[in-house]
């Protein structure tokens, strides 16, 4: 094993994380009103009703609170802390040693840097030279969106302007921006801007939990789902499609929920078939969560657009990448008729956070055989200590990327009514000083609407050891008996 620290705070002044209760937890200390008002009012919150958590400090995988909680991140935030919340020296100095000899800032229109170099190097090296060029923006939405223009000017370019439609999956997340918010169906971030959103067509998920029929076989499935997706295609008519997009692990929509063993072939499959570019969005997904470097890596696909972002640089930065394919002579088709791609930030390719991921690469690899390791024995003993409880669903995911479903009984996987906010309410009863502990949640993945279904995401530290899958099973599975102890009483009484 190559961490053997114990499951407490590695600073000796601080006391240990308080215990799992044995006492109920009232559902009303999960509300709105157990969290104060924001002491900053200049600050536009992303939730007026209630004020985020001040942190004091973070030291490894725990954050302190002012109000004297110590959080176990159980979540990475939303998958982004791969290594801890806490300061991981390698990578800050990293990041300052370029940020010494380069500046904070560079003008990516005239401007090159080692690290960045080194960088985009080192991806292509790790796909084999299936990727053969890179560029690097800020959030996922950044790199969501270069590839969706990516492939519209590539078209242009090879003088099939009308292919402009794009193919993406029912229950599945993208980012925020107009055309990446387009191509996912997360209903709760969709809908406001509904009447804005580009025309982007939508196949169901590989979900089998909720999908397959009763009797029918993996194998039935997949082709199921491949023969959608061929339908789609022949709908939308031949030379029309700019590109099919998913996520190998959907992650914030559905709750990691893996493809199927085949079906991600299938998929490229008919994409080859329609001479459609396969755009895979690992976002969430990628950069060693699930046990390899890219998630397609153990799924015999070979990607034509490859998107990277939230853990590149272990939240040391912000960084994320797209991955251009070599199979298709994408990079060559725009060099020799465009000569640019028509897309730039201002904040593109920096020195710093190139720094930070390319060290954060580094760890990441070291680690692959921790997070496979760690991440059997937590699925493990998750379905252990849950599996059998009347309101767990599914419990899904593959390495140190696992889901949990809630419903309101295992038999019939009703889910519960979206005004509840089930998922929401364990995180927050997770905040409280009676568990002190991160959970992601995430919403819609019952249906394809996206409107009904809770879940949970766990997503730790890469470096976690047994201890620590220990902890984070005691206290999730103590918050989740507590939570429904709560909500079923309530319900009850009403």
């Amino acid at each position: 094993m190559l961490n053997a620290r114990k499951a407490t705070r590695i600073t000796p002044h601080v006391a240990s994380p308080t215990a799992v209760p044995t006492t109920r937890i009232p559902v009303s200390s999960t509300s709105s009103a157990h969290f104060p008002t924001s002491r900053n009012p200049a600050l536009l919150p992303r939730n007026f009703k209630k004020a985020p958590i001040e942190i004091d400090r973070q030291v490894g995988h725990w954050t302190r609170t002012t109000d004297g909680r110590e959080i176990f991140d159980a979540s990475g935030g939303a998958a982004v802390s791969n290594f801890g919340p806490g300061e991981i020296p390698r990578i800050k100095a990293a990041a300052d040693q370029a940020s010494a000899r380069y500046g904070p800032y560079q003008c990516g229109l005239s401007y090159d840097t080692e690290p960045v170099q080194q960088l985009a190097d080192a991806l292509v090296r790790s796909t084999d030279g299936i990727m053969e060029s890179v560029a690097f923006y800020g959030s996922g939405s950044d790199a969501v969106e270069a590839g969706f223009k990516l492939l519209l000017q590539y078209w242009q370019d090879v003088g099939q302007p009308e292919r402009q439609i794009f193919v993406a999956r029912e229950q599945s997340y993208h980012g925020t921006t107009l055309a990446s918010l387009s191509l996912g169906s997360y209903w709760s971030r969709r809908d406001p801007f509904e009447d804005l959103l580009m025309d982007v067509h939508h196949v169901p998920a590989c979900s089998p939990y909720r999908g397959k029929k009763e009797g029918q076989s993996d194998k039935d499935y997949v082709k199921h789902l491949q023969d959608q997706l061929r339908r789609k295609f022949e709908e939308l008519g031949h030379g029309k499609v700019a590109g099919f997009v998913c996520e190998p692990i959907v992650g914030a929509a559905l709750g990691c929920v893996p493809a199927l063993p085949g079906y991600l072939k299938a998929m490229q499959e008919v994409c080859d078939d329609f001479d459609v570019p396969l755009m895979l969005d690992e976002i969430m997904c990628g950069w060693g969560r699930c046990g390899t470097l890219h998630a397609w890596q153990d799924e015999g696909v070979i990607p034509d657009v490859q998107l990277i972002g939230k853990g590149f640089a272990g939240g040391h930065e912000q960084i994320s990448a797209m991955l251009i394919g070599r199979r298709r002579g994408i990079v060559d088709t725009i060099r020799d008729t465009s000569i640019i791609f028509n897309h730039g930030h201002t904040f593109q390719n920096p020195a710093k956070c190139c720094a930070a991921a390319l060290e954060t690469m580094k760890m990441v690899q070291e680690y692959l055989p921790n997070v496979r390791a760690m991440g059997e024995l937590l699925m493990k003993r998750l379905k252990a200590r849950l599996s059998a409880h009347v309101n767990v669903g599914d419990i899904r995911g593959k390495g140190l990327f696992v889901g949990i479903e809630f419903v309101q009984d295992e038999l019939s996987k009703t889910a519960f009514d979206p005004q509840d906010a089930i998922s929401a309410k364990i995180h927050e009863m997770g905040l409280t000083h009676a568990f002190q502990i991160h959970v992601y949640p995430g919403s819609g993945s019952a249906n394809p609407h996206g409107k009904e279904g809770d879940h949970i995401i766990l997503a730790p530290p890469f470096d976690i050891n047994e201890d620590e899958v220990n902890l984070i099973v005691d206290r999730v599975g103590a918050l989740v008996d507590h939570f429904f102890k709560e909500q079923n009483l309530a319900i009850q009484q009403s």
